[in-house]
């Protein structure tokens, strides 16, 4: 009889418990993933009591109160703090979003904490982006044009021309939606997942590029665009409000468009 069981760092195990400060009144607990692959041990999950009276609102401010007062070995990015960077995407309460942005008092109950899923752990919260990066770079992200500009001149757009661009170059390549996307998650060898085509698009719509043949080309694959079933967690995961499932629709009809 065949035996199966999961890999050993599959095995979330309960982690330290850090108490607040004596004497706060507005405690509420943050349960935080906790991964060091130096130490051999299997994934826990950590607890720290936070007086919310003494944080700034987000739960990014949580996370930077911890790091300075309680646990300097918790590991996380950020940067920007302002949802511009894309730095501080994880999972809180469930969902892919981003620290900075989110508010502590969104969330309930606890809160819990865990890298974006489905994706390899460096360490505690940050996940392994280089498999995304190769990905974004095959696609050539970059205004490509044989036309050379005028002398010392912009190239210009018309104002509806540069509305197409609204939606799409906002991303901050936070890959929240990729990472909530099925689709990626069975076939991220292959398949480009909704991040990536959203800037595939943004590039395929704008009107100073003269690359829509070759880029439509490098996209023909059944798994590079294909794998979209339209699930849709991806638009409604995406922190900044975008609709990256709107943008794959429309490479597929630009596709079928050139076709005749």
């Amino acid at each position: 009889m065949a035996e199966f069981s999961l890999p050993a760092n599959s095995k979330i195990g309960k982690g330290k418990s850090w108490p607040a400060k004596t004497g706060g009144k507005n405690i509420k607990k943050f349960n935080i993933y906790r991964w060091n692959p130096d130490d051999g041990k299997t994934p826990q999950v950590d607890t720290y009591e936070i007086d919310l009276d003494e944080c700034g609102p987000m739960v990014l401010d949580a996370l930077i109160k911890i790091k300075n007062e309680t646990d300097q070995t918790l590991t996380f990015r950020r940067s920007c703090r302002e949802g511009i960077c894309g730095s501080c995407a994880m999972n809180i309460d469930g969902t892919n979003t981003l620290a900075c942005t989110k508010f502590i008092d969104d969330v309930k109950e606890e809160v819990n904490i865990y890298p974006l899923p489905h994706m390899s752990v460096v360490k505690d919260l940050v996940p392994d982006l280089n498999n995304a990066y190769a990905q974004l770079a095959s696609v050539e992200p970059w205004l490509k044009s044989k036309t050379p500009p005028p002398p010392d001149k912009e190239r210009k757009q018309t104002p509806e021309d540069r509305r197409k661009l609204d939606g799409l170059y906002e991303c901050i390549l936070c890959f929240s939606c990729a990472t909530s996307c099925p689709s990626y998650w069975w076939n991220s060898d292959r398949y480009l997942g909704p991040a990536v085509l959203l800037q595939a698009y943004r590039w395929l719509i704008d009107s100073r590029d003269e690359a829509t043949g070759e880029r439509l080309d490098n996209l023909e694959d059944p798994f590079r665009l294909y794998r979209c079933h339209t699930i849709m967690n991806c638009s409604k995961t995406c922190p900044k409000g975008l609709n990256p499932a709107k943008a794959i629709a429309e490479i597929k009809k630009m596709m079928v468009a050139r076709q005749g």
